[in-house]
């Protein structure tokens, strides 16, 4: 089987929740794109893989299956579920808004580090699309709005946050090579102009536009 490529680090499974183990496991693969849009899954060879009975397998496919990363065909192998530019294009409005309140409540809160933070990974950002390393790339990006995320601790834009962005990560890696990161870059430079400000409007809306603009890049590719 292909699965074997992309988890030849993994060791059987000895933790107590080995559904979320195995959930985790998938859902990273997924996301990557190391399991491909409509690539089969069979619960049975899965299970020996990760040296597990079928069960943690199956609901951790469940999982995936209501986060709409795997589809459950009738009649059919489960399968990873294919790319969808209109729901990516959704997704892409529900993240812009998260982070746009992610930083609405975060910039009051800012510290020096936290700002100097947003720099570092603006410039790893730069290195990364120089060097065309995409992982690297959504790494920085991810990062850097990471910092709003985490100054504003609210545990529910968190989970809100996770679910929508699980639905557009595969279209970054799929896409995320082939547009300019130069329009990102400076727009991080005009949020964290505005986070120097303290205006929490202004870099709310830079925010918005930034993620937005990125999704239209994507989807038009």
């Amino acid at each position: 089987m292909r699965y074997i490529g992309f988890m030849k680090n993994i060791q059987p499974i000895r933790r107590l929740s080995l559904r979320e183990e195995v959930y985790h496991h998938l859902k990273n693969a997924i996301l990557l794109l190391e399991l491909e849009p409509e690539e089969r899954l069979h619960d049975k060879d899965l299970a020996e893989l990760f040296g597990i009975s079928r069960t943690p397998v199956r609901e951790a496919l469940k999982k995936l299956e209501d986060e709409g990363l795997v589809e459950a065909m009738p009649g059919s192998a489960t399968r990873v579920a294919p790319l969808n530019n209109d729901e990516a294009n959704h997704a892409f409005t529900v993240v812009a808004a998260l982070h746009a309140l992610a930083a609405r409540l975060a910039v009051p809160l800012l510290e020096e580090k936290d700002v100097k933070e947003l720099k570092i990974q603006n410039q790893k950002l730069r290195s990364a699309m120089e060097e065309r390393n995409v992982i690297a790339a959504i790494q920085a990006d991810e990062d850097f709005h990471q910092v709003f995320v985490t100054a504003a601790g609210n545990p529910e834009l968190v989970k809100a946050l996770e679910v929508s962005t699980a639905k557009i990560r595969r279209l970054e890696m799929a896409q995320f090579g082939s547009v300019k990161g130069v329009n990102s870059i400076q727009q991080h430079e005009q949020i964290i102009d505005a986070c120097i400000e303290k205006d929490s409007e202004k870099t709310a809306l830079l925010t918005e536009v930034n993620w937005l603009s990125l999704g239209e890049l994507l989807i038009q590719k």
